[in-house]
């Protein structure tokens, strides 16, 4: 077998393309939409159900967008109190979240508690006339979910769903350069996330099963639809596994293989990593790859392969708020059209599929079509 790194012969390596991969040059990353981009003049009140820790990330981003945060509630006063003063917003206090509602004034409602608690204030919310946006993962049940979409539009106002991630500068960036066309159509999406996530001892999220598949992950199964468009998912097989050295109660490795009729995705998550964490994501298409690496979720660096060359933009931003305010500025513009926003409810019901067909073939050992898993596996539905 002749040697290709030590033969000379050129016509060989054009066959392969790897001529061309060679002589790719250095050019000028295109430039794209992927920032928050708030609407032109709606500026509604705003109030804040649930004021826990990532609350603080909720109000960072609104507070720097210079949104309208009338009134924050808790069953904890106190625990609304302290962010009303931490970010200086002269908001009114509730521990019911009924009496927010009862405000003729309040026109959109931010619903931050877990999903089973989160469940009963939509449809309240909903009846009550007010637009929504709620935290991830949506819901529990497909059914509830569907219904929460016809109730929202039977009530002329809008859903809409936190999932964050897609505007996480990095996702941003590549999910608008697949929209462009610039790599042609995604045949192959990867991701691997190496991190330690056991923070979560001594939380509520330790109490959750699938803390990774389910609770984490649910960011990297809607960012994989972002990516592959209009592309149905027709089969995904999953596992999770304890690491011999993980601190929290949730099995901390997880995996997913994801089938589309001529395309694949893979997804590698291992929470226990205690050194060297690196989180990378790489998506091929017909005309090019784009991918994006880094430490964590934070600092990520894009790198965009075409016929012209290859490029890396230098990104504004992070993750942490920026998607907190691309979710809500989302809403908020999509309100102010009159059309649906790209993080609605409706879309985000094809995510939940994917991501609770995951969780079941991970507890069944076998592949699972999304679609025909309606409700969440291992979860309580107390919590």
């Amino acid at each position: 077998m002749t040697d290709r790194a030590t033969d000379g012969g050129s016509d060989g390596d054009e066959e392969y393309g790897l001529a061309e991969i060679v002589d790719l040059e250095e050019t000028t990353a295109p430039d794209l939409p992927y920032r928050p981009s708030d609407p032109d003049s709606y500026d509604p009140n705003i109030a804040l159900v649930g004021t826990g820790g990532i609350s603080d990330q909720h109000l960072t981003a609104y507070t720097d967008a210079g949104y309208s945060v009338v009134a924050l509630c808790n069953r904890t006063r106190k625990k609304a109190e302290e962010k009303n003063d931490e970010f200086e917003l002269d908001a009114d206090v509730y521990t019911d979240y009924r009496d927010v509602l009862a405000r003729d004034d309040v026109e959109v409602v931010d619903l931050l508690p877990h999903p089973k608690q989160r469940e009963p204030m939509i449809e309240d919310a909903l009846r009550a006339g007010k637009h929504v946006l709620s935290q991830k993962p949506f819901t529990v049940d497909v059914d509830f979910g569907e219904r929460m979409v016809d109730l929202a539009d039977d009530k002329g106002v809008t859903l809409a769903v936190n999932q964050n991630g897609r505007w996480a500068p990095h996702w941003s960036y590549i999910r608008h350069a697949i929209d462009e066309g610039l790599i042609g159509d995604p045949h192959g999406v990867h991701f691997n996330v190496d991190w330690d996530h056991n923070w979560i001892v001594d939380t509520e999220i330790d109490e959750v099963r699938h803390a990774i598949l389910y609770d984490f992950a649910i960011h990297w199964f809607d960012i994989l639809r972002c990516f592959v468009g209009d592309a149905e998912p027709t089969r995904v097989f999953a596992s999770f596994e304890p690491s011999p050295s993980q601190r929290a109660t949730p099995p901390m490795l997880g995996q997913a293989l994801v089938e589309f009729d001529g395309a694949q995705a893979t997804l590698s998550f291992d929470a226990d990593t205690k050194l060297g964490p690196e989180d990378r994501t790489y998506v091929a298409g017909t005309e090019g790859t784009i991918k994006s690496e880094g430490p964590d979720l934070e600092e990520q660096t894009v790198t965009i392969y075409t016929a012209d060359g290859y490029a890396s933009p230098e990104l504004v931003g992070t993750w942490f708020p920026d998607g907190f305010h691309g979710a809500m500025a989302e809403l908020l513009s999509a309100i102010e059209a009159g059309r649906e926003p790209y993080n609605s409810a409706r879309d985000n019901l094809r995510s939940l599929e994917l991501c609770f067909a995951a969780v079941a073939s991970a507890e069944d050992h076998e592949p699972k079509t999304p679609g025909d898993v309606r409700t969440m596996r291992g979860f309580d539905p107390a919590e």
